[in-house]
C-alpha cells in the first residue's frame, strides 16, 4: 500500500528505537491519511504504547508540548516529529478539551476517539503494519468525510470538529457522510464555546483550499456560517445588475474567493470580503460606497476573527481601493496618484482582486486595461517618481528653516502641498525648485 515511499529519517529513527525498547509506534493521523491520498504530508505525528517520560528518556531533544494528554515533540536534526502516547479521553468539560486523560496500552482504543475515519488510520513503516479499524482507507478512496463512531457525540466533544469536517470538504474535495453533516447543526451550540483563534486557523487553512466555496457553502448550511461569519449570510440573495453579474452577492463572493490566488491569504480575505457591505449599501441595483463602507466593515469582522493588524489594513486597503475605474485618458499624475494611495507594495495584490472580482462576475467582461495600467505604472517606478513625501528632495528640516516655524501640522501641510505639486510635474522634484516653492506656500 505504501511501497515506493520515502519516510522521513527521523520518523523512522523514532519508531525503530521505540521498537528497540519494546514499544510499539505508528505513524497516525494525518500523514497516513495524505500518503494515501498522494498527498505530501505537512507533519508526521506518531503515537506510541510508552509513556511521555519514557520518550523523553530515550531522545536527546523534547519538548513538553502537551505532556499533560501525553504528547511530546521530539526533535531530530531539528526537526519536530509530535510523538503521543496511546490514550483514552474522558468527558469533555468545555466542548473542546477532555477533562482528564487515560494512557491506554490499545491503538484501536486510541484510534476510537480520533474526529473522523480517515485520520484514524494507523500505519507502522518498519513493519509495514496497517491498522484501520473504522474503514478510513475506504472512505478516502470515496472521498467521504465520515465520524469514528456517533457523530454527534464526536462533535458535542469538540466544537472545532465541525469546523474541521468542512474544511477538510473543501481542502480535500470530499463531501461529508450524511449522518456525520447533520451532526454539525445538532452540535452548533458546542461550536459556539470553540475560542477564536482556533477558528481562524480553521478559516485561514480552508481558505488555503483549490475551492475554498466548498467548505463555505457547507458552513453556510450547517448554520456554522451563521456563527463567525453573518455578515456573508446577508449576501444571499442580493442581486446585482444582471448586465455585469451572473450571481448575487454571496456567491460572487465564494466565486471570487475561489478565483483568488490560492498562496496568498490577504487576497483571499479581500476577495471573500470586498462585496461584504453591498446589502447595508444597496438601492435598487446600485451599492452607493460600498468600497469605502466595506472596507471598514471588514476591518471590524478580520478583528473579530484574530486576524493581525497586518493582514487586517491590508485587506481593508484592496477593498477600499477594488473599485477603481482606469481609463486610457487618465493622465499620468492621475496614475501616479494611483500608486500613491494604493501603495506601490499593494498593486500586485488589488490587480489579483480585481482579476478575480472580474472572472467571478460569470459575464465574460475582460480585463485587458488592467494590462495597460500595470504597463504606465511600470514605467512611472522605472523613471523613479516622487510618489511619496520621502521621496521629495527636500524635507521636514527644510520647510522649518525656511519657513523659520518650530515642528508641527505646517511642516506635514507643506510637504503634502509639495508632493501634489511634483505629482503634477515630476521636474519639479528639485531640490533648488521646491525650496522656492516652500517660501511661496508660506
Amino acid at each position: 500500500m505504501f511501497d515506493g515511499i520515502k519516510f522521513p529519517p527521523g520518523a523512522l529513527f523514532i519508531i525503530t528505537t521505540l521498537k528497540d525498547k519494546g514499544k510499539r509506534c505508528y505513524l497516525v493521523g494525518g500523514c497516513v491519511r495524505d500518503l494515501l491520498l498522494n498527498r505530501s504530508p505537512g507533519e508526521w505525528d506518531l503515537t506510541t504504547d510508552a509513556a511521555p517520560q519514557e520518550v523523553t528518556r530515550l531522545f536527546e531533544k523534547v519538548i513538553p508540548t502537551g505532556i499533560d494528554f501525553g504528547t511530546v515533540t521530539v526533535l531530530i536534526k531539528d526537526i519536530p516529529f509530535e510523538v503521543t502516547t496511546f490514550r483514552r479521553d474522558e468527558r469533555y468539560s468545555d466542548g473542546r478539551h477532555p477533562a482528564s486523560v487515560t494512557f491506554s496500552k490499545s491503538l484501536e482504543e486510541d484510534l476510537s476517539r480520533r474526529d473522523f475515519t480517515i485520520n484514524a488510520m494507523a500505519y507502522d513503516p518498519v513493519s509495514n503494519e496497517f491498522v484501520d479499524k473504522y474503514s478510513g482507507a475506504a472512505d478516502a478512496g470515496a472521498g467521504l468525510i465520515r465520524a469514528v463512531g456517533d457523530p454527534v457525540a464526536r462533535f458535542g466533544e469538540d466544537g472545532l470538529r465541525s469546523l474541521r469536517a468542512c474544511r477538510f470538504a473543501a481542502v480535500l474535495g470530499f463531501t461529508i457522510e450524511e449522518n456525520t453533516f447533520a451532526a454539525i447543526s445538532k452540535t452548533l451550540p458546542v461550536t459556539k464555546k470553540v475560542a477564536v483563534e482556533r477558528v481562524h486557523d480553521e478559516l485561514v487553512k480552508m481558505l488555503k483550499a483549490k475551492k475554498p466555496s466548498i467548505g463555505l457553502e457547507l458552513m453556510k448550511n450547517s448554520g456554522l456560517l451563521d456563527l463567525f461569519l453573518p455578515e456573508l449570510i446577508n449576501c444571499l440573495g442580493i442581486e446585482q445588475p444582471p448586465e455585469y453579474h451572473k450571481f448575487d452577492v454571496y456567491w460572487h463572493s465564494l466565486f471570487s474567493c475561489d478565483a483568488a490566488p490560492a498562496g496568498n491569504l490577504v487576497v483571499r480575505l479581500a476577495a471573500l470580503l470586498h462585496d461584504i457591505s453591498k446589502p447595508a449599501c444597496k438601492v435598487e441595483f446600485t451599492f452607493y460606497n460600498h468600497d469605502q463602507t466595506g472596507a471598514e466593515l471588514s476591518a471590524e469582522v478580520l478583528k473579530r476573527l484574530k486576524f493581525s493588524n497586518d493582514v487586517i489594513e491590508r485587506v481593508a486597503n484592496l477593498i477600499r481601493n477594488h473599485m477603481f475605474d482606469y481609463r486610457p485618458a487618465w493622465s499620468d499624475a492621475a496614475v501616479r496618484r494611483f500608486i500613491r494611495r494604493v501603495g506601490i507594495e499593494n498593486l500586485d495584490d488589488l490587480f489579483s482582486l480585481r482579476k478575480a472580482d472580474t472572472e467571478a462576475m460569470g459575464r465574460n467582461i475582460g480585463d485587458s486595461y488592467l494590462v495597460e495600467l500595470k504597463s504606465r505604472i511600470d514605467k512611472i517606478v522605472t523613471e523613479e517618481h516622487a510618489l511619496h513625501v520621502k521621496d521629495l528632495k527636500v524635507d521636514g528640516n527644510d520647510v522649518m528653516r525656511e519657513l523659520s516655524i518650530p515642528p508641527g501640522p505646517k511642516v506635514g501641510e507643506t510637504l503634502d502641498a509639495l508632493l501634489e505639486k511634483v505629482l503634477d510635474d515630476p521636474a519639479q522634484n528639485d531640490r533648488e525648485v521646491l525650496l522656492k516653492l516652500i517660501l511661496e506656500l508660506r
